[in-house]
């Protein structure tokens, strides 16, 4: 397998981060997509906002499920 020379790109702050892990979350992230996050995304950064999100998902689905059966 040849590895491929990729160019320095900026690395991605946290809106980019946000959208990143928001399109995994819903699996819509193409190829392409995803070897430019690779080489720009920060792990950690990217574990924050996953968490994050996860927690505000789960967040709204109790309040939705309360204000159904409420």
């Amino acid at each position: 397998m040849v590895d491929e020379v990729t160019p320095d790109l900026p690395k991605a702050g946290l809106a980019d981060t946000a959208k990143a892990v928001g399109a995994s979350f819903f699996g819509v992230r193409g190829s392409a997509a995803h070897q430019r996050d690779v080489a720009s995304l920060n792990p950690v950064l990217v574990i924050g906002v996953g968490v994050a999100l996860a927690a505000i998902f789960v967040v709204a689905l109790v309040l939705i499920v309360k204000l159904v059966v409420a």
